[in-house]
């Protein structure tokens, strides 16, 4: 149950306060900003403005992705539910108060594997965010605009989240802080990254050479060390319930 959650969460955490836009390559924008500012501009949100070649009139985005978002509404209520009628002993307590376990460092050297390997997504994203091209392959730096770079500011929380979450986990020792904080940023930060990593590589395997929607090399670096990270942390995240559901039976 925890895995194909995990990947929901990924996959509808950025859609849930935000629109997709055809303009970008099927990623997401930021809505309310999105929304605001095509009402300065006098013009329909998302799906090219309206224009002759966008994909889908602006009104069937409005309405596709107004589904996800009550989807992920009713998938993450549910779950949470779910998972702590089930699993509430595993994140009871404090960051500080975690017992000692042989396998500390292992999970401090995950951590700091896992912060230094956001910071490649987090300034690709943070440079495209303020609206630099570099990088980028045809398709996507002709798209660049504020909802493209909205979206990009988006995966830079994402990947913050990730960073702050794994450090906390691994080197917190505060008493003060409940553990449920850090592993619910690390839980959202990782699936979003992993998430949108994977399927926008996905997307991209039957695009052939010369076409302008291929990925450039950085682009594919970023997918790729999005999925790493979040793999680095499903493994570990696994691991470290597993020790806890065990230390708790003995």
């Amino acid at each position: 149950m925890a895995l194909p959650m995990w990947c929901a969460t990924g996959l509808l955490a950025p859609i849930s306060p935000i629109l997709g836009s055809a303009r970008t390559g099927g990623a997401p924008t930021v809505f309310p900003a999105q929304t605001l500012a095509a009402a300065v501009r006098g013009g329909p949100p998302g799906a090219g403005g309206g224009s002759p070649d966008a994909l889908l009139a602006p009104w069937v985005w409005s309405l596709v992705y107004t589904g996800f978002i009550v989807q992920a509404l009713a998938l993450g209520t549910l779950f949470v539910l779910y998972a702590r009628e089930r699993w509430a002993h595993l994140w009871r307590g404090r960051i500080g108060t975690l017992p000692d376990s042989p396998t500390r460092s292992a999970r401090r050297l995950t951590a700091a594997a896992v912060a230094v390997l956001s910071l490649l997504p987090a300034t690709t994203h943070l440079l495209w965010a303020s609206g630099s091209t570099t990088g980028l392959n045809p398709a996507r730096a002709a798209a660049t605009d504020l909802d493209s770079r909205l979206n990009d500011a988006g995966y830079i929380v994402f990947a913050l989240l990730t960073a702050v979450g794994a450090l906390a986990l691994g080197y917190g020792r505060s008493r003060r802080v409940p553990l449920l904080l850090p592993l619910a940023a690390t839980w959202i930060g990782s699936g979003a990254l992993a998430g949108w990593g994977g399927w926008l590589t996905l997307t991209t395997l039957s695009v052939t050479a010369g076409d302008p929607k291929l990925p450039s090399p950085l682009l594919s670096l970023t997918y790729a060390v999005q999925m790493i990270v979040g793999m680095l942390v499903a493994v570990a995240g696994a691991h470290f319930f597993a020790e806890r559901e065990a230390a708790q039976c003995a």
